[in-house]
């Protein structure tokens, strides 16, 4: 479709503060927030810094996404719906290319379809996947295998064959237990593929316990401190090497990191091995927090990137410095557009406003209690002074998306209802609960929109029933 309205082709300007010494971010300063918010933030009208790079505000007030208007959107296309601005994303794949190099791969967790894949492909960077589905929709994109890494805990024969036949470029191996499949599967293939070991350094990153990854206790990787790195080293250059090629070092220490010196401290921990082995490369994962309410303010990828290579140059790190970025790359290129249906006022206790989706294609707050702003497209400069929770159509009381949402006050039945930053995490994450189809994505730009996801159907629902 495309819809007559003024485009705005660039991304919006933004005091940047390059990072300062030592290896603390000094956080990016948000763009275009209203003058009102240093009063009353909470109540102020959305931040900027909070929607795509393209969002801009039409003649009469209206949100207007890479010159396409939220309310023409979701009139064609139905609601709930993803809107995610193609350039934005573009932008941030090209910033991690610039950052790392042509090995960064993008986290295909945080959202992938096939024309998520192309595009990341099309910037330059390799895409990271942790099952055997994902790998599917990576090779059937287009992407070449050895531009994929395979993660994951627990990969299966079947996983593990496919990958190491289809020529997947680096596999992370996670535990003894798939080395010993590796060494099977070579008797069949004959293969030697390239891979990290994937390190926990006992790094406790501050965040949400469910998205820590990098601990003692945890499911994720070969501990340093018990010495079980080590052993997987010598068992992959005596025993294993016939099966794998040791070619460096990976790690992650969890998701929505914004303490710089938690990824400081994680790299110091695996340096000496790293520079003992003399590995081709180190990766430093992901986990690069965004900004998701207002307040809140998160680095770039460049400046993240900078404190991380600050850090590997000072352990004496030698090895080529690669990452795997997800969420900073969707996270924000994104919102969900919503109609609200029901709502529902309990004097001196609380507004409940019903929208037409829930935790079906969100579930970050049920699953981690991740905060999110809500606004009205009708009214992008629209002050919020209402507080109301917004909740879903599932038989669930949990079902919240916006626990205090702030909100116009004459907020209405019928209302289009955008939330911003929920280009990562929610449809890869969404579910059928309650046979609720999975809703459509559209990518926009330049005036245009193009479907990347149709909506599911009530016969989809049916489609895999004997």
């Amino acid at each position: 479709m495309t819809c007559p309205v003024t485009m705005n082709r660039g991304r919006p300007a933004s005091a940047e503060a390059s990072t300062p010494p030592g290896n603390q971010l000094r956080l990016r300063v948000p763009a275009g927030v209203p003058s009102t918010a240093l009063s009353d933030p909470r109540t102020a009208p959305i931040p900027q810094q909070l929607l795509p790079d393209n969002a801009t505000v039409g003649p009469d007030g209206e949100l207007v996404i890479a010159g396409v208007p939220a309310e023409a959107l979701a009139n064609a296309y139905g609601t709930p719906l993803f809107v995610y601005d193609e350039d934005h994303l573009r932008s941030r794949a090209r910033e991690a290319v610039a950052t790392f190099g042509p090995g960064v791969a993008y986290a295909s967790k945080a959202f992938l379809c096939k024309a998520m894949a192309q595009l990341v492909h099309e910037e330059g960077m390799a895409i990271d996947v942790a099952t055997g589905g994902e790998l599917h929709v990576a090779l059937a994109s287009g992407v070449p295998a050895d531009r994929l890494v395979l993660h994951g805990n627990n990969k299966s024969i079947d996983e593990l064959r496919h990958a190491r036949t289809a020529g997947v470029g680096r596999i992370v191996i996670d535990s003894f237990d798939e080395l010993a499949r590796h060494e099977a599967l070579h008797l069949d293939d004959g293969l030697r593929p390239n891979v990290l070991l994937r390190a926990t350094p006992g790094v406790e990153a501050h965040t949400h316990e469910f998205v820590r990854t990098g601990q003692l206790d945890s499911k994720f990787g070969f501990g340093v401190a018990s010495g079980a790195l080590e052993r997987a080293v010598d068992r992959c250059r005596t025993t294993a090497a016939d099966a794998v090629e040791l070619v460096g070092v990976h790690l992650h220490i969890g998701s929505q990191v914004f303490v710089a010196d938690s990824f400081r401290q994680a790299v110091e921990v695996v340096a000496p091995w790293v520079r003992e082995l003399k590995v081709e490369e180190l990766s430093i994962g992901g986990g690069l927090g965004v900004a998701y309410v207002t307040g809140e303010e998160a680095p770039t990828i460049g400046q993240w990137g900078t404190v991380i290579r600050k850090a590997c140059a000072e352990a004496g790190i030698e090895a080529r410095i690669t990452a795997e970025p997800g969420r900073a790359v969707a996270a924000q290129a994104a919102v969900t557009l919503y109609r609200v249906g029901t709502v529902k006022e309990i004097p001196d206790i609380r507004t409940y406003v019903s929208v037409d989706g829930g935790m079906s294609d969100n579930p970050r707050p049920v699953l981690y209690g991740s905060g999110y702003e809500a606004f009205l497209p009708r009214d992008v400069g629209a002050e919020r002074p209402r507080r109301v929770t917004i909740v879903g159509k599932h038989c669930e009381s949990g079902d919240v998306l916006v626990r205090d949402a702030q909100v116009p006050a004459d907020l209405a039945v019928g209302d289009l209802l955008a939330t911003p930053v929920t280009g990562a995490y929610g449809h890869s994450m969404g579910s059928n609960y309650n046979k609720v189809p999975r809703p459509a994505v559209v990518f926009v730009r330049d005036g245009e929109a193009r479907l990347v996801v149709r909506r599911e159907t009530y016969d989809d629902l049916l489609r895999n029933d004997l």
